[in-house]
């Protein structure tokens, strides 16, 4: 047991990562069953519930591989950094803004060119209600993602590299993470699908995980993070346009990846990114 204990202790942040994909893949292949995959994409073999099963790889893996490799005080640290609110008020309204303003900046933009491109929320029958279910799933997806991404991952990766690299890092294996959510039966048989399936799972998230990285390097919270993490959520649910699809989806994709992109560069010219240490 001892030398099991060791060999974890000494390979946690890879196991975490197997980890995490094998729960949360593996949960979602047994929930779709038989003829599932391969042959039919994900989304159309089984409700969309599903997907909550994808949720429980990040955290399952983050709390148990904390307790493995730093037992109750893991514990107990983990759980001050999650009830870490006492900082700065600019970085509340940067960890919830960032998504909303970048996404509305991006869509508004391309509805210059076309009204297809106008926030879901502004041609909604029910704006009241998405909001509402926005904010409930963004929290949720926050939450239980982060306990594990922030929560245990990133400290980790921190010991070593700076925010750039850290947030790099996490953010194609989160991207990757995200593979059978987006995958659909087209995906690998024409050249849209296929750039749309790469350009949603690696165009953007890694520039906003580097964000994220930043800003919990800057302030050593774990809510903020969910909050951020919620945010995004929440933006995606409720501002991008309804039933938009194929080459539509792919510009405003690549629109907002390229202003997360820019602000990234910002802070990396600006404020020297890879070197923020946290503020005390």
């Amino acid at each position: 047991m001892t030398t099991i204990k060791a060999f974890i202790e000494r390979h946690s942040l890879p196991i975490y990562f197997i980890l995490t994909f094998a729960i949360s893949w593996g949960g979602i292949l047994f929930m779709v069953g038989p003829g599932g995959i391969p042959g039919s994409p994900v989304q159309t073999a089984k409700p969309p519930y599903v997907y909550s099963v994808l949720l429980f790889g990040p955290s399952v893996a983050g709390i148990l591989l904390t307790g493995l490799v730093r037992g109750r005080a893991g514990y107990r640290e983990l759980l001050s950094r999650l009830f870490r609110w006492r900082v700065s008020a600019r970085w509340y309204a940067i960890a919830l803004l960032t998504a909303p303003l970048l996404t509305m900046a991006a869509l508004l933009a391309l509805s210059l060119a076309s009204p297809t491109f106008l926030p879901g929320i502004f041609t909604s029958g029910n704006k009241a209600s998405m909001l509402l279910v926005g904010i409930a799933l963004g929290l949720t997806v926050g939450i239980f993602e982060e306990i594990g991404w922030t929560g245990f991952a990133i400290p980790k990766l921190k010991q070593r590299y700076g925010v750039l690299t850290t947030g790099l890092v996490v953010g194609f294996l989160w991207g990757a993470w995200h593979f059978i959510m987006f995958w659909e039966s087209d995906s690998f048989s024409r050249a849209l699908p296929l750039t749309l399936l790469l350009v949603r799972l690696f165009s953007w998230l890694p520039a906003y995980r580097v964000l994220m990285v930043w800003v919990y390097d800057r302030t050593g919270s774990l809510l903020l993070a969910i909050l951020m993490h919620a945010s995004l959520v929440v933006s995606q649910l409720t501002l991008l346009p309804l039933a938009i699809s194929g080459a539509f989806l792919l510009a405003s994709i690549l629109v907002w990846a390229a202003a997360l992109w820019v602000v990234v560069f910002v802070f990396l010219r600006k404020r020297q990114l890879p070197e923020l240490q946290m503020e005390t």
